[in-house]
Formats: C-alpha cells, structure tokens, sequence
C-alpha cells in the first residue's frame, strides 16, 4: 500500500547484531528476520524428509532445521542438503560425531545443545569441522537440559543459569577463533524464556533465534509463541525465528510469519483484515474468510485484504487495504480498490470475483517492483 499515513509510534528499533550467514540467508544485522521451521519425519527417510523440506519452503520459509541423531540421518543430509531450496540445519544432541558428519554432508549450519554435547574438546572437534566445511553454528540452551554444574549452582533452572551456558559456550567459540555462531535461549515457560532472551541480547551482539520451546498444540503453542516472540520482536530482539508447535511445520511457518506480519516486521502473501461476524453480516464471513484463505494461499507478494461483513467498520478498513469487499445487505455489497470505493457486487459471484481482483493486483505490484 503507498496511500497508508507514516505511523512512527509504531516502529520497531531493532538490536543491533552480528550478521552470519546460514548457507545463502544473511542472519542478523540488517537482514530480515528469517523464519525456520523444523522436519519431524524419520530423518534417514530421504523422500519423506525433503517432501516435508520442500512444504515448508514453499509455505516461505527460510532455513529449515533436520534432527541428526544416528548415522542414518547424516548420511540422508547428503541428499537432503543437494537437493533442498533452502539451508539446512542439523540439529545434534549427545554424539558430537554426528556434527562432523553432517557438515561433511552439507549442512549449512550445526545447532549444539552445550547442556549435552560434551566437554570442551568435542566442541573444539565439532568447530574444526564447521570452519573446514564453511557451517555456522546455532548454540542452543534448553531450559530443560542444562549442565550438571549449572543446576547445582542455581538450584533450578532459571534464566540466568540459561545465559550463563550460552556465554559459556560463547567463549569456547571465540577461544578458537570461530565467530559464525547464533544463539537461542529457550524455554517452555514465556516467562523463563523472555527473561533470558532479554540476558542474552544485553550480553552479545551474536545475532539472536527466538523459540518458546515445547510451546504445545496448534492453538495453545500459538498463542504461547506469539505472546513471548511477538513481545521479544516487539523490544527488537530477535534475527530468526521458530515457532514450534505439535503440528504439521508448514503451520510453523505460517505462524511464524503472521506474527512477524502483525508487527510490521515481514510481509509475505495476502494479509486478510476480517470481522469475527455478527448478527449484522450481510453475508457469511467465516466461512468467506476460510475459502479465500486458500484459493489465495499461492499469493506470495505482500498484499491486504479487508473482509468486513457491514458497513460499521467496513469502509474505514477498506481505506488501508489493497482490496476490500463490505457487506451492504440485500444480497450485495461494496467493492474497495487501493482504498476507495470501485464497484458494487453480488455476494454469489464474491469469492470469484475478490480472487481476480487480489490476482491482478498482485501482479500489479510485482511489475511495479520489477520497474523500479
């Protein structure tokens, strides 16, 4: 939209952070903040995984993350990793061998838990590998598995135990001159794992991957990831993100960016702007919104659309959106393009007609982009 008044208040003042890179995708600086999500199929299963790998990219995201744990797995990297549109992460935990192999195998970058990788010496092994075979390396602190040493000296964990492993292992790094590293803080608790994120920024500029770990099912886990990431984006924290959720991970990833959508952060397909519904709808907007939602799911430029079922709100948000169709009653009701109002429609000929519209103002703007 170029009609939209600038808002100020409503800027986010990013923290300033290290950039790395994770195969071809910039992390941190001022590189937008990447969106990860995370296979959960039999890892050595090389079609099933990159069938999964090959959703996920296609619903947008960025860097897509692989468990690794047996011989198995980082031999199907290898096929993985060549064929994949995006970078892969292996994701290591308690055989640092497995790190070695999957570098060797292509991984772009190798997610370490400190709390049970090994001791110092298998980490140095597991960075010599990553510097032989160009990988960046995410440290990963887990609340719910911290070092022996850590839960003794703080009884419990807490965030300051969680920012201590990370800075330890921060140091490990540094001591062998490896500098491509991320780090992530995370916890189940939104409570926990804000209070570490905010430990964490203040202490490195190593650019920053939020999660609330173990968040749940798909409603309770996203509603727990957008309150603690959307309040941890909103204080500019954060270069990468994860959503995770008991669910299918192309919805990882569409959570993931409408969360960094709400906050102006990232933009990416079509944002529908619609009521919850009410005994004034001139037409039946859940289950509009439903069907438009997926007959527009292929649309990748950013764009809004407002779907408003009365004339109450329906023209003030039809003002700020792309397309808009309010609800007039008699069986029609009016179109919205870029803000003002175009035509009157039937609402039997709806759907069809807002997808054509959303379509061509789509294309629109990609040979607008194209131009400049």
């Amino acid at each position: 939209m170029t009609h939209n008044p600038i808002r100020p208040w409503r800027d986010i003042e990013r923290r300033k952070s290290r950039q790395i890179m994770v195969g071809n995708v910039p992390v941190g600086g001022d590189a937008p903040i990447a969106v990860q999500t995370m296979t959960n199929t039999d890892s050595g299963d090389v079609k099933a995984t990159l069938d999964q790998v090959l959703a996920a990219a296609e619903a947008g995201a960025d860097i897509v993350r692989i468990s690794a744990p047996d011989q198995a797995a980082t031999q199907a990297l290898k096929d993985i990793c060549r064929e994949s549109p995006v970078p892969i992460v292996a994701d290591i935990h308690f055989h640092y061998k497995r790190a070695i192999e999957a570098a060797e195998a292509g991984a772009a970058c190798l997610r370490i838990n400190p709390g049970n990788i090994g001791d110092a010496g298998r980490v140095r092994e597991v960075i010599a590998a990553a510097k032989d075979h160009g990988c960046s390396i995410r440290i990963g602190v887990n609340a719910g598995s911290l070092e022996k040493h850590l839960l003794e000296k703080y009884g419990e964990p807490c965030p300051d135990a969680m920012v201590e492993s990370g800075l330890e292992h921060i140091r490990i790094l540094q001591d062998n001159d490896f500098h491509d590293y991320k780090i992530s803080v995370k916890a189940s608790d939104v409570f926990m794992s804000a209070a570490a994120y905010h430990g964490i920024a203040e202490a490195t500029d190593a650019p920053i991957h939020l999660g609330i770990t173990e968040a749940g099912g798909f409603v309770s886990g996203t509603i727990k990831s957008a309150i603690g990431l959307g309040s941890l984006l909103w204080a500019g924290i954060g270069d990468t993100i994860r959503v995770s959720l008991s669910a299918d991970p192309v919805e990882e990833v569409k959570v993931g960016f409408e969360i960094l959508k709400s906050l102006g952060l990232r933009h990416r397909g079509v944002n529908i702007i619609s009521c919850p519904s009410c005994a004034r709808q001139g037409f039946d907007v859940i289950s509009t919104v439903a069907t438009l939602e997926d007959r527009l799911a292929h649309i990748h430029t950013p764009m809004s659309l407002s779907i408003i079922g009365c004339v109450v709100n329906g023209p003030g948000e039809a003002l700020m959106t792309d397309v808009g169709f309010t609800g007039g009653g008699a069986g029609s009701g009016m179109v919205y393009v870029s803000g003002k109002q175009d035509h009157k429609l039937n609402n039997e000929k709806m759907v069809d007609h807002i997808v054509g519209l959303v379509e061509q103002r789509a294309a629109e703007i990609e040979a607008e982009a194209a131009e400049s």
